[in-house]
């Protein structure tokens, strides 16, 4: 079956682009990777309207990529933080990735703004794509796709 005549909608990447294809959403996922994980230091951090981040927390709520987490300061009421669930943590190679091209392809005159490094031994991360049989695929290395299981022909 050629690619042009499977269901475009059930792609795995249109499922996951409706999910975080926005820019807000992916910048809110990159600060939850960085540790901002409180509504106020979020807000303030991404200089975001507060019902736009309301929507995209809840979205990713929804979603099962965060969960909502009660906290309580002592004399404050209780508020909440959000934190990346497994399914929220298996998106680190695809920010890791966004970042990586934008250092290559996007950065200013003064180079990237961010480094990202192993915590245990102070080296850069880059983030690599590998073959089941461990062959490192290049970006012009030839691919080609397939039908899986969950394939229907557009109808």
């Amino acid at each position: 079956m050629d690619f042009r005549e499977l269901d475009s909608g059930r792609c795995s990447v249109a499922r996951t682009a409706a999910l975080v294809g926005d820019a807000w959403t992916v910048l809110v996922l990159r600060d939850l990777f960085n540790g901002i994980r409180r509504f106020d230091d979020l807000a303030h951090h991404l200089h975001i309207a507060r019902n736009v981040l309301t929507r995209r927390l809840a979205t990713l709520t929804e979603a099962g990529l965060v969960d909502r987490v009660p906290y309580r300061e002592p004399g404050r009421r209780e508020r909440h933080e959000y934190r990346l669930t497994p399914a929220g943590r298996d998106l680190r190679p695809v920010i890791l990735a966004m970042l990586e091209y934008g250092d290559r392809h996007l950065a200013g005159p003064d180079g990237p703004p961010m480094r990202v490094e192993h915590a245990e031994c102070g080296e850069p991360v880059h983030v690599e794509v590998r073959c089941a049989a461990g062959h490192l695929v290049e970006p012009g290395t030839r691919l080609r796709t397939l039908p899986g299981p969950g394939a229907r022909r557009a109808g």
